[in-house]
This record gives structure tokens, C-alpha cells and sequence, in this order.
């Protein structure tokens, strides 16, 4: 791999120069409360299953998330659309990079079939990036929209989009279609976008979450994520979240960086939980609707419960996370 295309060395430049060289070694024991049971139940199973009857990506998966056993079990998985290559190459990411030749027309269609199938509640749809295509992938997120108000209208529609690449009329599109949550995670301070969101900007980022409630209005909640764990400090965290308040966000979720190989940027620290409730606390006061903070809190991490139901549930389960990384 060309250091110009590492995740650990973005461009080629020294990542040890902003993060520090006080980082965490990849193998070792990590804090008690990163323990979680592995997975293999029955839902487990039966969602392994569906998933591969349907030739259909989760982020789960692709990204190693550790709430795998437990969001499974509880009836919660996490799709990607639109393929698994990302056009991007974040520093943090699991999910493999390179020039995307995917692209399924039948995809929405599909991904409506299973969350009918699973009688959901609440659904979270994402993607890779894909600055390749002239819409940037928007037309993907309306079809799946449309396809799940006709297939499982009882369904609440989350949507985790990337910032296709600042246009707005992509944004335009999707929100036309109205989902109940529009989703952009800016992931980190603005400090550390450049090794950590090379090819990404905290000021477009924020520009789309703040374009999504104006287009959306009273109609669309607007949410973002963060994570901790690359040198960041408190009072920085803080700052970001009084930027995204600035921009209409309504509902938050922060969670520890887990280095995912050694080709991805270093852990500086693990944050104890009590450092996270300082943070959610904090959250709050600036005036969050919703915020949600933890060692494993990601994005999609019990989705359902970060808004209120307003559409009547259509099955047994809590909820489910369609989702890629963004």
C-alpha cells in the first residue's frame, strides 16, 4: 500500500505529529468495559441468514462493530447500500476502499422486502461513499425510502447519508422524500479531519446537517456522531457540539474509536465511561433533544430510541439499523 493512500498516513504525512506519540498499541487489553459477549444466538443466526439470502451488506459486518451479537439478537442490523467500497479513505474505517463497481437498481426494492420481513419499527439506511456517481448515490436512498412507505408503511425511516461531496441537490432529493431522521456524522473534532477525514470538510459537513433541517423543517429530526479516543479534548468535543446545535442538530451519539488494524490511525486513550456522561451531560445543556454517549455507542446503536415513534409499529421488534458508513 503507497503511504499517499495509507489510512494510518494519510498523503504521507506523519500522523504521530497531531496525535502524538503517547498512542495506544494495537494488541493489548483494553478497559473492562469494552468486554462484550460474542455472538452466535438464534436471531444471530437467522439475521446471518436473511442477510445472505438477500446479497445484502451490513456495516456489522464490514466494520467490525462490536455491538454485532447484541444488536442481532434484538432484531437490529445495520445495511450498507450501494455496495461495500467506499470512494473515501478514512483514517478510522473498516470498510475497504478503492473504485466502487456495484450498483444494483433492484437494491431498494430488496432492502424494503427484509425490513417488511422482519416486521420493524424503525429502520437506519446508509452508504459508502460514492463520489463517483453524478448523483453521488442520492437516488439510492430515494428509491429505498419509497420502496419502504410501500412495502412496510408502519415503518419510521432513518437515513445515514454522506455529504454528497457538498451539492446540494442531491441533499435536496433525498429530504424531499422526507424520512423521519436525516443522519450525518461529522466523527470527529474539526482538528483531526485532516488524518482522519481526508477528502471530507467539518464546515460542508455541518452546511448539510444545517440545509437538511431547512429543507426538512418541523418534518425531518436531524442527527450527527461523534467518536473519542484520537487525542481529542474535552472542551474540544464540546465546541463541536455547540457547532452542531448552531446547525439545527437535534439528536447526538459520541462513542470510543476502536482501531480496527494497524493500517488505521492509532488509539491515543480510552475514555472512561464517566468522561462520556460528562460529555452527554454537556450534550444535553446546549440543548440536544436526544444525546447518547458510551464506550460502544455508535451511531445506529438503538436508533429506535433516539426519537419518538410517531408511525404505529408494524411487528414485534424494536427497530433496525440499514446503515453504511458515511
Amino acid at each position: 500500500m503507497s503511504a499517499t493512500r495509507s489510512r494510518a498516513n494519510p498523503g504521507g504525512m506523519d500522523v504521530l505529529e497531531v496525535l502524538g506519540h503517547d498512542v495506544r498499541p494495537l494488541r493489548e487489553r483494553k478497559p473492562p468495559w469494552f468486554k462484550v459477549p460474542p455472538p452466535g444466538g438464534a436471531r444471530y443466526r437467522e439475521l446471518s441468514e436473511l442477510i445472505r439470502s438477500e446479497n445484502l451488506h451490513t456495516v456489522c459486518q464490514e466494520a467490525a462493530c462490536p455491538n454485532v451479537g447484541e444488536c442481532w439478537e434484538r432484531g437490529t442490523a445495520t445495511f450498507m447500500i450501494l455496495g461495500d467500497t467506499c470512494t473515501r479513505r478514512c483514517g478510522f474505517c473498516n470498510v475497504q476502499t478503492g473504485k466502487p463497481t456495484w450498483n444494483d437498481p433492484l437494491e431498494p426494492a430488496r432492502v424494503a422486502r427484509s425490513i417488511a420481513r422482519m416486521g420493524l419499527r424503525h429502520a437506519v439506511i446508509t452508504s459508502v461513499d460514492r463520489d463517483d456517481l453524478p448523483d453521488k448515490g442520492a437516488s439510492a436512498f430515494v428509491g429505498i425510502i419509497r420502496q419502504v412507505r410501500a412495502q412496510a408503511p408502519g415503518c419510521q425511516i432513518e437515513v445515514l447519508t454522506p455529504d454528497f461531496q457538498g451539492q446540494e441537490m442531491p441533499l435536496a432529493k433525498v429530504i424531499a422524500e422526507r424520512p423521519d431522521v436525516f443522519s450525518h456524522n461529522v466523527e470527529v473534532v474539526p482538528r483531526l479531519y485532516p488524518i482522519a477525514r481526508r477528502g471530507s470538510e467539518f464546515e460542508r459537513s455541518c452546511r448539510v446537517l444545517s440545509l437538511a433541517k431547512e429543507l426538512g423543517g418541523g418534518e425531518v429530526v436531524t442527527k450527527s456522531s461523534l467518536m473519542v479516543g484520537l487525542g481529542e479534548t474535552h472542551e474540544e468535543m464540546v465546541d463541536t457540539f455547540g457547532a452542531l446545535r448552531h446547525h439545527g442538530v437535534q439528536v447526538l451519539t459520541v462513542g470510543q474509536y476502536l482501531r480496527p488494524s494497524e493500517r488505521h490511525l492509532p488509539v491515543v486513550r480510552y475514555w472512561h465511561p464517566d468522561e462520556l456522561a460528562a460529555l452527554q451531560r454537556a450534550a444535553y445543556e446546549l440543548g440536544f433533544e436526544h444525546v447518547a454517549a458510551g464506550p460502544l455507542v455508535r451511531s445506529s446503536y438503538h436508533a429506535e430510541e433516539h426519537v419518538s415513534q410517531r408511525r404505529p409499529g408494524i411487528g414485534p421488534l424494536a427497530g433496525v439499523g440499514l446503515l453504511a458508513t458515511g
